[in-house]
């Protein structure tokens, strides 16, 4: 399931051809929301905002269109309005007269009015969103020491999205990863200063992978297993997605575990329990 930063990112897509202009054609591939495109049709879209997996596009008539990508959908951006051939099933589609933006596979589709969309029964409940250029990580620390935070394994806490939103399987393990903390602890067993360094590893890793499209490594890291000719998918990431390979810091052996049906990965000697 893509997570937060690729969620951003494909909203920073379909942002740079729909926000401004005005919508000239309007599809919904889902059959329950077809009367709701002659209430969007001939409207400009303002812009389009997410919240940790779901992302909305908000119209300049006060209405909005809530999307969950959830595990399969994808957003395609293509200029003029022939549609690119495709297997997949189409959602949405958008269309200005330069532009189409199509959402396929996704079925989590909704029109709201912007001013309720703290009612949508995903919205409300979901914590601050990772992506938010305005979120500090003092107030990830705090959130951390909130009680109904506190007490919970950080694997768990790390993919509640009512804690924060937009994390997902990879951002977990590599959160953890460099805040060099074990996945059983609680945040009410860390000293202040391991509650600090996850709450910074929290933004530093989410933000990196916003900048190089899912890269979690030092630039430094990356570059230097760029030159030793390793392929992109495997310069990625410090511990996801690697278990029995070196910990790039101690060189231990990085394992994996599934918790709740979820893989989880970490080094036992820099994640120490």
């Amino acid at each position: 399931m893509p997570e937060g930063p690729e969620i951003r990112r494909a909203a920073d897509s379909v942002e740079a051809v729909l926000a401004g202009r005005t919508i000239e054609a309007v599809r919904f591939g889902l059959p329950r929301l077809r009367h709701h495109a002659k209430h969007l049709r001939g409207h400009r879209v303002l812009r389009l905002e997410t919240r940790g997996k779901a992302l909305l596009t908000h119209f300049e008539n006060g209405m909005s269109i809530y999307s969950h990508n959830q595990l399969y959908g994808v957003w395609k951006v293509v200029r003029g309005h022939t549609l690119p051939e495709s297997n997949r099933s189409l959602r949405l589609l958008l269309q200005t007269a330069e532009h189409s933006a199509i959402l396929y596979s996704a079925s989590d589709i909704s029109v709201w009015p912007t001013a309720a969309l703290s009612d949508h029964p995903f919205l409300r409940r979901i914590g601050p969103d990772i992506m938010d250029s305005n979120l500090h990580w003092r107030e990830i620390a705090a959130r951390l020491q909130l009680p109904r935070f506190a007490k919970r394994e950080l694997a768990a806490l790390y993919l509640d999205q009512a804690f924060l939103a937009g994390i997902g399987n990879y951002l977990r393990s590599e959160i953890l990863h460099v805040a060099r903390l074990h996945p059983n602890s609680r945040p009410a067993q860390l000293s202040r200063g391991q509650r600090g360094a996850l709450a910074r590893a929290t933004l530093t890793v989410s933000r990196r992978s916003y900048e190089t499209g899912g890269i979690t490594l030092t630039p430094r890291l990356s570059g230097k297993l760029k030159g030793a000719g390793l392929a992109r998918g495997r310069r990625r990431f410090f511990v996801f997605g690697r278990e029995d390979n070196p910990c790039y810091y101690c060189g231990s052996i990085i394992v994996r575990r599934e918790i709740s049906g979820r893989r989880l990965y970490f080094c036992q000697v820099c994640q120490p329990r």
